[in-house]
């Protein structure tokens, strides 16, 4: 699925999650080259309707539950270093909308299952606080 992906089935079913965790995720699709040649792929070329599909544009109008957000980025990421990730666009308009996100730029890590793997049980735990709370 992606980070992404599961940034947008938290944000747009409010109420059943209370946890959402992501690595590298493409936090602005419709402000990235990768969203951009994506959506116009399968939304077709109206980029105002991109917007119901891209993270930073759902989270401004997120009406639900405390969400418990964790993002986790490689520092070394070559995709955050070449724009197509975005997450400070993301992490502008959670405190805009004074959503908390715990967002943690890890030094020397990339885009790689090395970096996945280091940073999984982090994770786990993240959701499993959630679990018969």
């Amino acid at each position: 699925m992606g980070g992404h992906g599961a940034l947008i089935l938290a944000l747009k079913n409010p109420g059943k999650y209370k946890s959402v965790s992501a690595f590298a995720p493409i936090c602005n699709p419709v402000q990235c080259p990768w969203g951009k040649k994506a959506f116009g792929g399968y939304l077709g070329s109206n980029v105002t309707a991109w917007e119901a599909y891209d993270a930073t544009h759902v989270v401004k109008s997120y009406q639900g539950s405390p969400l418990d957000i964790l993002i986790d980025q490689g520092k070394d990421d070559q995709f955050l270093s070449a724009g197509q990730l975005l997450p400070d666009n993301f992490i502008a308009a959670c405190t805009e909308r004074k959503i908390p996100v715990v967002f943690r730029m890890q030094e020397g890590y990339d885009h790689s299952y090395y970096f996945i793997m280091t940073f999984i049980n982090d994770h786990v735990r993240h959701h499993a606080k959630y679990l018969n709370a």
